[in-house]
């Protein structure tokens, strides 16, 4: 018998029904020699401390390190019954095809059962892009090896095992020297969550610290044959700051009085370079959360998963969980199916379909830049539009877009910067001139808000000449101040852990990280935002992310190299390596191993030196209290929260705290 083992029932559903298992049983679809069964994400899961050694349920700093030596998973409890499916039908298979989810994870999913039921018999990989049946048939057609993914499985478990080392060994250890100085609560620590919390930490207080600058800045309106434009005054350089901002008001108000006095500005130099951008690529999962963050106001965990049900359920676009937005060349034949399924889908955007140069070649079919997965875009079969939700349309709508995008000219346009003596004053202005809209026809709504702040702020300038002279209109003096940086959204976020490269200051780790995924993966990081945010250490703030008092804490208490997000970004290369084979999973959680027993060893005996945000007592029960960040307001909560229920409203606790230190965040060592 041939069992297909999916990662969900809905997966499983779709594949029995290419297949021909219509006949539905417990936990499995049959059919004449086949039949199709699923995991529901993880049967199994790393067991805890206390399965290796019993001691290990209470917490000691004489029970660390926990280093297993023979690995353990347990099947899950809440999912147990399915197991027992599985493992029968493992019993009697002669053959197996692994149908999870085509990434690391979903690897992981299958192999783990396999290993623990010990099937020995044959095994073979399905690897799906899309739900839909055409793209089944298409992946059925061509089975891989299964020695072809093992890789992936020992990449995964190397995650896996490196989270459970640092998780377990380092929140035991941080939260049982926190209790010596009087820290009652938990400080989890992870290999992924600590570095991210880290990145909004420092923002945070980057944003604090911050101090503004004053600075001037002079516009000059001009005219040229009764077509009038603005142009700015470039200060001398003994001046201006790094940043090129006038940041000597003298020199401004000298100025702007002979600017005033002149009648016309002549023009010193013209420069006109034209420039061609070609359409942004299909969406990766990263991108695809970013900009529906920044123009929907959606969470990342919510794109995700509207991404994902777009997949499953509604067989929409292809598989979301990628960090590619290349596409692979043979799919360009597949171009006029697709286009096509989108008018039958929905009829209302016939005319920009087919409005579309379905010829063009955009750079996005490219082989040599497809990963284990390809850009995120509409399947070439129908679909019921009307089954979406509002949000649904809202993020399919995005990815259309984005696919309907390659069919376009590139965007060119004419940049053009001229330079004007001005009453012995040196002025600047610029002017763009669209020569073809291109792309930005179709995604003019996607551009970031840097860039439609700049396309609003653009001017068509008149045809200038060396010497042509420009009646001076208007001379106007701005004094302005600098801005402290933006804090993050959920979108950004996600964009500065996969970018973290770009935070890093050391050249060899910077060389090192050029084309590392950065913290994390597309399959993780919303998760890992999402478990941020619900024990606390992070807040949201309109559409802002911000550190809790207990992050500063516990970012202040750790190891910088722990926190630091370069050191995950580098194991996230470590992974990539034992994926391709340069590097073993047993080498590599050996390094792991010494790492976390020497941090142990060193800390051990350590006294931390940490801020106890200073709460109230509950009135219910005579606990610490903390603040909590409610939708509306900013609570105090007792912190043997759900056990207890006291809470009190800031105001009435201002007078038991008002003479407590202000919390103290300075820099932790080695910062």
């Amino acid at each position: 018998m041939r069992l297909f083992l999916c990662e969900k029932p809905s997966q499983g559903k779709d594949i029995a029904r290419v297949l021909g298992a219509h006949q539905r049983a417990n936990g499995c679809f049959k059919g004449a020699g086949v039949s199709v069964t699923w995991c529901i994400g993880h049967l199994v899961e790393a067991a805890p401390p206390e399965a290796y050694d019993e001691r290990f349920k209470r917490w000691s700093l004489d029970h660390l390190p926990i280093i297993p030596t023979t690995w353990q998973v347990s099947v899950k409890a809440n999912t147990s019954a399915q197991y027992k499916i599985v493992k029968q039908l493992l019993a009697v298979a002669t053959e197996l095809v692994i149908a999870t989810d085509a990434d690391r994870e979903g690897e992981m999913i299958a192999r783990e059962v396999l290993e623990l039921c010990r099937y020995q018999g044959a095994i073979q990989r399905l690897w799906l892009s899309a739900l839909n049946e055409a793209s089944i048939r298409k992946a059925l057609a061509q089975l891989r090896p299964a020695e072809q993914t093992r890789r992936l499985y020992h990449s995964a478990l190397a995650r896996s095992r490196a989270d459970w080392l640092i998780g377990m060994n380092m929140s035991r250890l941080f939260t049982l020297l926190g209790r010596q100085c009087g820290h009652n609560g938990v400080l989890s620590v992870g290999r992924v969550q600590t570095p991210t919390l880290r990145l909004v930490v420092d923002r945070d207080r980057e944003i604090e610290r911050f101090t503004p600058v004053a600075h001037w800045v002079i516009e000059v309106h001009l005219s040229l044959a009764g077509q009038p434009f603005t142009a700015q005054w470039v200060p001398p350089d003994t001046a201006i700051d790094t940043a090129g901002h006038c940041i000597r008001q003298a020199v401004a108000q000298q100025a702007l009085q002979h600017l005033k006095q002149a009648i016309v500005a002549h023009v010193l130099d013209v420069e006109t370079l034209r420039i061609r951008e070609a359409a942004p690529l299909p969406f990766d999962l990263s991108t695809l959360q970013e900009v529906c963050s920044r123009r929907l106001g959606f969470g990342v965990q919510q794109t995700l998963d509207i991404a994902q049900s777009l997949y499953e359920t509604h067989k929409a676009c292809t598989y979301p969980r990628t960090d590619s937005g290349y596409l692979p060349e043979n799919m360009r034949d597949e171009a006029q199916a697709v286009l096509d399924a989108l008018i039958i889908s929905d009829p209302n955007v016939e005319s920009l379909v087919r409005s579309v140069d379905r010829n063009l070649r955009s750079r996005a079919w490219n082989d040599a830049q497809i990963t284990a997965h390809h850009g995120i875009i509409p399947t070439l079969e129908p679909f019921a539009l009307d089954a979406l939700s509002q949000d649904e349309r809202a993020v399919y709508a995005l990815i259309r877009a984005h696919y309907l995008a390659q069919f376009l000219p590139h965007h060119e346009y004419d940049r053009t910067v001229a330079r004007f003596d001005c009453g012995g004053w040196v002025l600047k202005a610029k002017g763009k001139r669209i020569i073809e809209p291109g792309w930005h026809q179709m995604l003019q709504s996607d551009l970031s808000a840097d860039e439609d702040e700049a396309l609003q702020r653009s001017q068509l300038l008149p045809v200038l000449e060396e010497g042509t002279g420009c009646v001076v209109r208007q001379v106007t003096l701005k004094s302005l101040k600098t801005q402290a940086p933006k804090a993050y959204t959920q979108g950004e976020l996600i964009k500065a852990m996969k970018g973290v490269a770009r935070l890093v200051t050391d050249p060899r780790l910077k060389q090192a990280l050029k084309d590392a995924t950065g913290i994390g993966t597309e399959a993780t990081r919303a998760n890992i935002i999402s478990g941020l945010l619900s024990r606390g250490y992070l807040y949201t703030k309109g559409k802002s992310v911000h550190a809790s008092e207990a992050a500063f804490t516990l970012i202040d208490s750790v190891p910088p190299a722990i926190a630091d997000p370069a050191t995950t970004a580098i194991w996230e290369q470590a992974f990539d390596q034992i994926e391709s084979g340069h590097i073993t999973l047993d080498s590599f959680l050996a390094k792991q191993t010494a790492w976390v027993t020497q941090l142990v060893e060193h800390y051990r005996t350590k006294t931390l030196s940490m801020h106890i945000p200073g709460g109230p007592t509950c009135p219910l029960c005579g606990a610490r209290m903390r603040q909590q960040h409610g939708k509306h307001r900013t609570f105090w909560s007792c912190t043997r929260y759900p056990d207890c229920r006291g809470a009190l409203p800031v105001a009435a606790a201002a007078s038991s705290t008002k003479h407590r230190r202000k919390p103290s965040r300075s820099k932790p060592p080695g910062y």
